[in-house]
């Protein structure tokens, strides 16, 4: 069937503040979240917010503010947004697997007054991390929050910057509301062409407007919908999932780690129906559906391994839409094809479900918005729209599209064309009947860990490096899975070897950005162009695929 038309929906609310108020006062008693077997309903979720409104007055966060939130997925987190968006405030989204570089530069680019974190968590010491970052460089940053500290933590923090606990549950609660629909709510990180990635800057109404769609096209607002929520909160596709079964008043099981098995006695305890995540992880599904352990069944020809489970909505990280889709539906599991970005939100689209299986799994689909949404598709070279079926670049139109990127208004003006449509920098092709099919990302960004990544982000740590003068990065594929090598130029009088570079890369960037290989070469190939001279990046790809091919 086709999903739903959300053409004129808007939300019911203006605000974040407003919503969840709303489902306090009339279903107080209804479930809004799970989390480690801690039940929380809807009053107590309000006066959550509202106690984390007054510890967030008394550290002085108010109106143009900007908090960065550096946290797995938590009850918190969310009571957190709600009760920044009462105080006017922005939240910063900050990835849990960054790194001392990559945290700096966050916090310096998005000018945050004060950092929320938990000390660890998972065999991640974000402590450590923090102790890479150079303070000095982030005068703005005033405040070090912990989350879930012990009871008594150092009145000073690192760089002498003031540290205390984030703790609220004991206040009173302060229902003060200083709301602006229209001001900058929540920053998350996009690949960027230069340092480091851009930031995306979202409203509470561009949000609450997609999420009123999403909550209907996807119907988390149908009775007994439950979602399982196992994408980080600190991109797009976790937050916009959560948020939707929050809007909708959908059950939302909150986990902070993938584990397979536990995932699956999840979605078994509490009767999952809607789950979303990479290919990656419907490969570990598929597996331990396959050989099951204790508490779960082996997929049949006649039934769902997943009974209750209504949807599976999946973006492909690691192999093409049709190696995961088509074995996972005819394995019985819903799977779905989907599209979006940190600029158009997460779940913008999804496939019609009457198509035939090969088309349910391509990325793409319908959005959210219906005819509320206006799409084209663009030939790059010659500038010139494209009729149905031909690939080009993507192009939106939408009123829940992104503000802008934060604080870089040449970037924000080449995103956009003169008539409002955000340059997607994906090739697609329309289908005809209002839906699209996505092929491929047309820049050089790369698709590592699930994230988008600049080759330029990377490229920037390694000429960091002492005996490095310059690097390029790109992607490549390794064991059928994606990740980036890079080749090097040598500094004068330098002889770097790859393991000791790869070495001092480590505590600079995520683990799925390391380059997998390294390759000292003299010089890269370029091309003599009119605006100058040119690294071909396609001539590295295939040097890269060659080396790797030949064991190197």
């Amino acid at each position: 069937m086709t999903h739903p038309s959300t053409a004129h929906i808007q939300p019911a609310w203006p605000t974040f503040a407003a919503l969840t108020a709303a489902h306090a006062q009339q279903h107080p008693d209804a479930l809004a979240l799970i989390e480690q077997g801690r039940e929380m309903n809807w009053a107590e979720f309000e006066q959550q917010t509202l106690r984390a409104t007054r510890w967030l007055a008394e550290q002085g966060v108010g109106p143009g503010d900007r908090v960065a939130v550096w946290l797995a997925n938590r009850w918190e987190w969310l009571v957190l947004l709600v009760a920044l968006a009462r105080r006017g405030a922005c939240l910063v989204t900050v990835n849990t697997r960054y790194r001392s570089s990559e945290l700096h530069y966050i916090l310096e680019k998005s000018g945050a007054c004060m950092l929320i974190y938990e000390p660890s968590f998972h065999h991640i010491d974000f402590a450590q991390v923090l102790a890479g970052v150079d303070l000095a460089g982030l005068p703005a940053l005033r405040t070090l929050a912990l989350l879930r500290a012990p009871a008594e933590v150092p009145a000073t923090g690192p760089g002498g910057r003031r540290q205390l606990r984030c703790a609220f549950e004991s206040l009173a609660p302060l229902a003060e509301d200083l709301s602006d629909a229209d001001a900058p709510m929540m920053l998350f990180t996009t690949s960027g062409t230069t340092k480091g990635p851009k930031l995306v800057t979202h409203t509470q109404r561009t949000l609450l407007r997609h999420t009123a769609r999403v909550a209907r096209a996807y119907a988390f607002d149908q009775p007994g919908a439950r979602l399982l929520a196992v994408i980080p909160f600190c991109g797009v596709f976790g937050f916009n999932a959560a948020f939707a079964a929050l809007y909708a008043r959908a059950e939302l099981v909150v986990t902070a780690v993938f584990e397979v098995r536990e995932a699956l006695a999840l979605i078994e305890r509490h009767q999952i129906t809607h789950l979303y995540g990479s290919d990656d992880m419907g490969h570990r599904l598929q597996e331990a559906l396959l050989q099951p352990g204790e508490g779960t069944q082996p997929a049949s020809s006649s039934s769902s391994p997943l009974p209750s489970l209504r949807r599976f909505g999946f973006a492909s990280f690691v192999s093409s839409a049709e190696d995961f889709g088509i074995p996972a539906r005819e394995q019985g599991l819903p799977v779905i094809g989907l599209y979006g970005s940190s600029e158009v939100q997460a779940l913008f689209s999804m496939q019609d479900e009457d198509q035939a299986i090969d088309q349910v799994v391509k990325g793409g689909g319908r959005p959210a918005g219906d005819t509320a949404i206006q799409l084209r598709v663009r030939d790059r070279d010659t500038g010139q729209l494209l009729p149905d079926g031909e690939a080009g670049e993507l192009e939106i139109r939408a009123d829940s599209n992104f503000v802008g990127y934060l604080n870089d208004p040449d970037a924000t003006a080449a995103a956009f064309t003169d008539d409002g449509f955000f340059r997607t920098g994906d090739l697609a092709y329309l289908r005809g009947d209002g839906s699209f099919v996505y092929l491929a990302r047309l820049g050089d960004a790369m698709r590592l860990g699930g994230f988008l990544v600049s080759p330029v982000e990377i490229e920037s740590q390694l000429m960091a490096l002492p005996d490095v003068a310059s690097a390029q990065v790109v992607e490549v594929r390794l064991d059928g899975k994606p990740a980036c090598a890079a080749f090097v130029i040598p500094a004068a009088g330098a002889a770097p070897e790859a393991v000791a570079l790869r070495d001092q890369l480590r505590p600079r960037l995520a683990a799925f950005k390391l380059p997998v290989r390294i390759w000292v070469v003299s010089e890269f190939p370029v091309t003599q162009g009119a605006n100058g001279t040119k690294v071909q990046r396609a001539a590295l790809r295939q040097m890269a695929a060659e080396r790797l091919a030949a064991g190197g």
